[in-house]
């Protein structure tokens, strides 16, 4: 898939087909560790910025914000917010040798999780090469245990109501229909869009990988209607979830 393309064609209508992190997060984890690393004398990238949710956040964080994104369009939108303390850039992030900032945080949501597995990786490595030593990052990415348990949730609610796994529509299952490696690989079709799930123990690896230090791996935890459209009330805790990491460059 044209990466650049695809943006630009939804940057338009990017708040009606992106979900969105910031008001959906339950128990406001991303605003605690946005507290945790302010520091209005240090410099920070939105890695992958979008149309520019995260700027009310960080621009008040820090002293500056470096906002980047493959899509020229979503940028158009993101400089229409009016943070002063923003700059931008156009820059592919799954590309190897760019002229990154070097700053002391970096921020990056839902955009580590292309179908090219290796091309993740170079931006995991991009992240490193951005940071200063003792940096850190905060990065969302979408979690395999999450959507599988949501999978099982869903069969588990089709036989409460008397409908075997076997009766279920194919339909409901749609995400599934990569082959066997697909799968493994955590490939998973979220609208028809092949995206990378990660699970924990690959998120340790890719983290020492890039020569970060993992510092923390917990759950971005949202409501239910964020899987289905019409949940039923007894359908509570355990909530599905994104991966929210923390980590560190120490050298």
């Amino acid at each position: 898939m044209n990466e650049k393309a695809h943006w630009d064609k939804i940057a338009t209508r990017y708040n009606e087909e992106i979900f969105d992190v910031f008001k959906s997060d339950r128990d406001k984890r991303l605003a605690h560790y946005f507290r945790k690393h302010s520091n209005v004398k240090h410099d920070a990238i939105d890695f992958g910025c979008g149309t520019g949710k995260a700027f009310q956040y960080l621009s008040p964080a820090f002293k500056k914000v470096h906002a980047i994104d493959i899509s020229s369009q979503c940028l158009i939108t993101a400089k229409k917010r009016g943070f002063p303390n923003v700059t931008f850039g156009r820059q592919d992030l799954s590309k190897r040798n760019l002229r990154l900032p070097t700053v002391d945080f970096v921020f990056c949501c839902n955009v580590i999780m292309l179908p090219e597995i290796s091309k993740n990786q170079v931006m995991f490595d991009n992240i490193y090469r951005s940071l200063r030593k003792n940096g850190s990052a905060l990065i969302v990415i979408p979690s395999l245990e999450s959507i599988m348990f949501s999978s099982w949730r869903l069969i588990d609610w089709y036989g409460r109501e008397g409908v075997s796994p076997a009766e279920i529509p194919s339909s409901e299952l749609a995400y599934f229909k990569g082959n066997k490696r697909d799968i493994l690989e955590g490939i998973i079709y979220i609208d028809g869009v092949a995206t990378k799930h990660y699970s924990q123990s690959e998120i340790e690896v890719r983290i020492e990988r890039s020569n970060l230090e993992l510092t923390a791996v917990e759950k971005l935890e949202y409501d239910w209607d964020s899987e289905f459209s019409a949940p039923p009330m007894w359908m509570k805790s355990p909530y599905p979830w994104d991966w929210l990491v923390e980590c560190k460059r120490v050298k």
